[in-house]
């Protein structure tokens, strides 16, 4: 649709490049930060300490070969290293609130980010709000939702917990059946090209090759999705959405994020065939018959692969804005609440963790669990609570919606965005995107030039169509809440 700019499609932690949308639109990315960013790097210098390395040569013997009788390397002195990421300091001044307020005035009325912007900062320490701007309406979230479906996915699964991919015995000889998982990283490459610690097809591949019978030939692969229910699609997704360079059908099997390819951006309308197919290439019979079906019940485990933990896998959602890993993992909140895996099961469910976990959702109605969804709406309040409680340990066992979150000017969605102000520490600001057409959000952490933590969230639903104006508009106020003293 020429109406939705999904930031999925605009950009890619990937790599650069032009991205035809789904429909008559086409973004180019932001080539001179990219040529920025390139010239930093080539800038970069690797210091190389030579060893002086001693080899002496001893003789064995009357026409004996030489032999290396000792070496001795000879190292520099090197001091201890610093700490890559030093601790906050506890006495970094707080800004003050007014003088915090008048600094971001102008940047939140840029004409940029339209009407109707909802902002807040919190102090983290002293869990005092420093500005709040309406921030308990209820606006469109685009890709920030992933923040709730994050926290509550780590809070009901648990970090640790993994999700399996398992193929069993068909109900005929030479029948295999892939039962998904619900886990969408599973590879067909050793290792995964954009999922680190994935499962891979191979790996299922081999096992299931070990586990039947000598001779065996695979000639039917059955694809069982039945662990998720309910329409492919949301309420509020576009006719183009799905697929596309950013999302696809939700269904319980995929590879690659259901990637046409490994390593690319289009996306598959048939995940499950696909995986279906990659297994049986896997196989080595490509010409084996892949169909949908079910599982026999009592079949044969003949292999099985489990994802990276859960609290990787929201680090990889967050970071790279994924829109089905992080569907499929609101599907297993619902699971794990016993409620539907449906778009509504997910929901209801990501909503009642939440409240679970002592969030106040009041204002919150979601469609999905990814923000795809141009119904969602969700507080920019919450969003900051959600961060201060991650941050400071009242939300036990969140911490990967921080360490997920992009880092301004090095990777994820904020690769090439945020790093132009010289006043603004590399790292200082990490904050997850969110974009649609008219809809523009940044939310996440900020260190101030004082080495006070911050939570910010400024959600922009009334935007012009000028994209790239509403993100720089926005990158401003975290560039200026980094370079705050505000005392």
């Amino acid at each position: 649709m020429a109406d939705r700019i999904p930031e999925d499609r605009r950009r890619s932690f990937q790599g650069v490049g032009t991205i035809a949308s789904s429909g008559s639109t086409t973004v180019t990315p932001k080539y001179s930060r990219f040529r920025r960013r390139l010239v930093l790097g080539l800038l970069a210098l690797l210091l190389v300490v030579g060893a002086g390395v001693w080899f002496g040569v001893a003789p064995r013997g009357d026409d004996a070969a030489a032999e290396v009788a000792a070496a001795e390397a000879r190292l520099p002195d090197v001091e201890p290293a610093a700490p890559v990421l030093a601790a906050l300091a506890s006495e970094a001044p707080a800004p003050d609130a007014a003088v915090l307020a008048d600094e971001l005035a102008p940047l939140l009325a840029s004409p940029a980010l339209g009407p109707g912007v909802e902002a807040r900062v919190v102090d983290v320490a002293a869990g005092e709000v420093l500005l709040d701007q309406d921030s308990d309406v209820p606006s469109t979230p685009a890709s920030t939702a992933k923040l709730l479906t994050a926290v509550a996915a780590l809070t009901t699964l648990g970090p640790d917990t993994t999700l399996e991919t398992t193929v069993v015995a068909g109900s005929a000889p030479g029948e295999v059946v892939l039962v998904g998982g619900g886990d969408p990283t599973l590879s067909r490459t050793v290792p995964s090209l954009t999922y680190p610690g994935a499962p891979t097809v191979a790996d299922l591949a081999a096992q299931v090759r070990g586990s039947l019978p000598a001779g065996t030939r695979v000639t039917r692969v059955v694809i069982d999705n039945s662990l998720f229910q309910g329409p492919l699609t949301a309420s509020g997704w576009g006719p183009g959405d799905a697929p596309s360079t950013y999302a696809a059908p939700v269904t319980a099997t995929a590879v690659d994020g259901a990637r046409v390819r490994s390593g690319d951006l289009p996306r598959s309308g048939a995940p499950g065939t696909d995986a279906g197919t990659a297994l049986a290439v896997a196989l080595g019979v490509p010409d084996a018959t892949v169909v949908l079906g079910n599982a026999p019940q009592g079949a044969q485990t003949l292999g099985s692969v489990r994802s990276a933990p859960v609290a990787r896998l929201v680090e990889q959602a967050l970071s790279q804005s994924d829109n089905l890993l992080t569907e499929s993992l609101a599907r297993h909140v619902a699971l794990a609440r016993d409620l539907p895996a449906t778009f509504e099961g997910a929901a209801e469910a990501v909503t009642g963790a939440l409240t679970d976990a002592g969030l106040d959702v009041t204002g919150v109605s979601l469609s999905d669990g990814s923000g795809l969804s141009t119904t969602d709406r969700v507080p920019v309040e919450l969003l900051t609570e959600l961060f201060t409680g991650a941050a400071d340990g009242t939300l036990p066992g969140t911490s990967a919606v921080l360490s997920g979150l992009p880092v301004a000017g090095y990777d994820g969605t904020l690769f090439d965005r945020g790093d132009a102000d010289p006043a603004t520490a590399p790292g200082s600001v990490r904050a997850k995107t969110g974009t649609l057409l008219g809809v523009h959000g940044l939310a996440g952490t900020v260190v101030t030039a004082e080495g006070r933590l911050l939570v910010f969230g400024v959600v922009a639903d009334g935007a012009p169509a000028n994209g790239e104006a509403a993100e720089d508009a926005l990158d401003a106020v975290a560039s200026a809440l980094a370079a705050c003293g505000c005392r």
